[in-house]
């Protein structure tokens, strides 16, 4: 994933650049960058670094004394190194984006094509995602002709700021809406943002949301919109599930209030079926499941409890680093137990969601070597059995390194494929014979997900405006 703030005043915006960008960091762990812009004639000043072991606010507080503008973007990404500056035909100018871009070869290719073209390559021969985007850009006339031009070009999707030398940023959210793009006003200008609690914290008031494929020019004294939202959308519902910080807002819903919500309809529709177990404590799976488990332990009348804790003064963010066995062992070392809640007791836990379950594994044996007596776990979305093509929302190569769809094919093979509806709905044959066979794989005393249709109630804007591709394939 990743994350971008800017700003445009009449006040220099170092440090509202500074920590807006910070305010991002759950959204990355490779890359960080912060350009600005001296419009008196002053130029850019740009810094990019890895912040692969080292907190964004660390790693770039000692450039703040060099940085200086009215106007600047910076951006938390966790794949290639951006904001990059550019110089083209439309003038010089900074540009960072977010997405997932799955022609990339195709487009790379048929750029090269043409004549006296090339680009810089990263170590690892690949080409610089952002860079690719701005070559895309320039082959119009105009920046808005340039930017649909991409938007059009990428399978995947696309959404960008823009920070042209005259300090104007151009803020443009991708075609079907499925990341946000929020903007604030203050006394001295006005701020754009992924999060919307980020400018909050700065001073800035909610002044405006953008739309699907909208596009808007940010300055000191305003925003203007250069090319119109248009009504379809397909929101990532992940955003309230997982991705989003708890204080931030999409399109009018806050994310922890939905996760209070989709925790009460969780444990309402397991009453209603009759299967919510007897427990001693309901539990959230630190961090982003803690909200869901308390809306289910507030509908259930059990007893919430944390029986473990994340240690997170070292190892702040679950997904780093990026190699697997070593975030395996982090994730170990991260949970600290309270055994007084632990030992002897039956517990359910609620996670945000499950995708490979890898770590889950080693979380259900560290709460049986603590002495647990049953273990039931919920997760907060349906079974997930399809990999993102739109966002990078998961490191996973194949849709079968996906926990359900695994063992989907472990059970009927080829012909299983023709059921994964059928697998996702917990009351039919084949979804029970699932979460039994997972139950036995992980060692849940009993497992349940979240129905589709009740995480988009608990979403609560029109269901046909929210992406939920990762979990029925449809687009």
């Amino acid at each position: 994933m990743g994350g971008f703030f800017g700003a445009a005043s009449h006040r220099d915006v170092v440090l509202d650049v500074f920590f807006g960008v910070d305010y991002h960091s759950h959204l990355g762990t490779r890359r960080a960058g912060m350009v600005f812009c001296d419009e008196t004639g002053g130029g850019f000043q740009k810094e990019i670094h890895s912040i692969e072991n080292t907190p964004f606010r660390t790693r770039f507080e000692a450039d703040l004394p060099s940085f200086h503008g009215n106007s600047g973007i910076g951006c938390i990404s966790d794949t290639d190194p951006q904001p990059l500056l550019i110089r083209s035909q439309l003038g010089t100018f900074a540009l960072t984006t977010v997405g997932a871009i799955g022609n990339t070869e195709q487009l790379i290719q048929k750029y090269l094509d043409k004549e006296g073209t090339q680009f810089m390559a990263l170590s690892s021969g690949n080409v610089n995602s952002t860079e690719l985007v701005a070559a895309l850009i320039n082959q119009k006339d105009s920046f808005v002709e340039g930017i649909k031009f991409a938007q059009d070009c990428v399978e995947g999707s696309l959404t960008l700021l823009i920070m042209t030398s005259e300090g104007e940023i151009i803020a443009a959210r991708d075609k079907m809406g499925r990341l946000p793009i929020l903007i604030g006003k203050d006394e001295d200008g006005y701020c754009v943002s992924f999060e919307s609690f980020a400018y909050g914290k700065l001073g800035y008031e909610d002044e405006y949301e953008l739309g699907s494929g909208e596009i808007v020019s940010i300055k000191a004294d305003g925003y203007t919109t250069l090319a119109p939202a248009h009504d379809e959308m397909k929101i990532c519902a992940f955003l309230w599930v997982y991705y989003g910080y708890p204080n931030s807002n999409y399109e009018g819903v806050n994310v922890e209030v939905m996760r209070y919500r989709n925790g009460e309809i969780m444990a309402r529709d397991e009453q209603e079926r009759g299967l919510l177990p007897d427990v001693d404590y309901v539990a959230g799976v630190p961090d982003s499941g803690l909200p869901h488990g308390i809306g289910y332990a507030t509908e259930s009348g059990k007893p919430f409890a944390r029986p473990f804790v994340k240690y997170t003064p070292t190892w702040p963010r679950s997904f780093m680093p990026a190699n697997q066995n070593v975030r395996n062992r982090v994730a170990k070392m991260k949970q600290i137990p309270v055994p007084e809640l632990i030992k002897d007791k039956k517990l359910l836990f609620v996670d945000d969601s499950i995708v490979r379950g890898t770590q889950l594994r080693e979380t259900v044996d560290f709460l049986y070597g603590a002495g647990a007596a049953e273990v039931h776990m919920r997760s907060a979305c349906p079974p997930i059995m399809y990999g993102c093509k739109y966002l990078s929302f998961s490191r996973s190569n194949s849709d079968y390194e996906l926990l359900a769809r695994r063992v989907v094919r472990e059970l009927e093979g080829d012909e299983g494929e023709k059921h994964l509806e059928e697998y996702a709905d917990g009351t039919t044959e084949r979804g029970k014979c699932m979460l039994k066979t997972i139950c036995e794989e992980m060692g849940f005393d009993s497992l349940s997900y979240q129905s589709l249709d009740g995480m988009l109630e608990a979403i609560g804007i029109d269901p046909s405006k929210v992406c939920t591709y990762c979990w029925n394939g449809k687009e």
